[in-house]
């Protein structure tokens, strides 16, 4: 794809400036509803980064028969774990999705036959748990990508 096919397929968006890719590990789900240095650390890094417009997540906790984007408008908050406390369990992440982004995300990676999942996930903990200190507000639209468990590493 050319610089300039691009850029028209991305026109629907409002542009803003070059984002940083991040690999941020959850670390216990217990760091959602912790004050510790994880939290902290995540909470200063939301103040030294430009605001998306939107994200595009890829977590762990979301392995599939082939690779999806979520597509609904509103995913819910999954809590893909057991034996917490009860106060995990009520966290709520409700930030909106984006079914024209994931459309855009399906289209733009080539290399793999991309599903749309409009709904049977949401957003795992490895998601939400980090995002809930990055953007508190839950206001920014987010997509979540799966891992395919039939492809190897590269």
């Amino acid at each position: 794809m050319t610089l300039k096919e691009f850029e028209k397929t991305t026109t629907p968006f409002q542009l803003s400036e070059k984002m940083p890719v991040l690999f941020l590990g959850h670390g216990s789900p217990m760091n959602a509803i912790e004050d510790n240095e994880f939290v902290q650390g995540f909470k200063k890094l939301s103040t030294e980064l430009p605001r998306p417009h939107a994200i595009l997540c890829i977590s762990a906790h979301w392995e599939t028969q082939g690779t999806f984007v979520t597509a609904m408008q509103k995913p819910r908050t999954i809590h893909d774990f057991s034996g917490f406390p009860e106060a995990l369990y009520r966290v709520q992440y409700l930030a909106p999705g984006s079914p024209q982004l994931a459309k855009k995300t399906k289209d733009l990676l080539t290399k793999a036959t991309i599903g749309l999942d409009d709904h049977q996930w949401g957003l795992d903990h490895g998601a939400w748990s980090v995002l809930k200190h990055l953007y508190p507000n839950a206001d920014i639209p987010i997509v979540e990508l799966s891992l395919d468990y039939s492809q190897g590493p590269l």
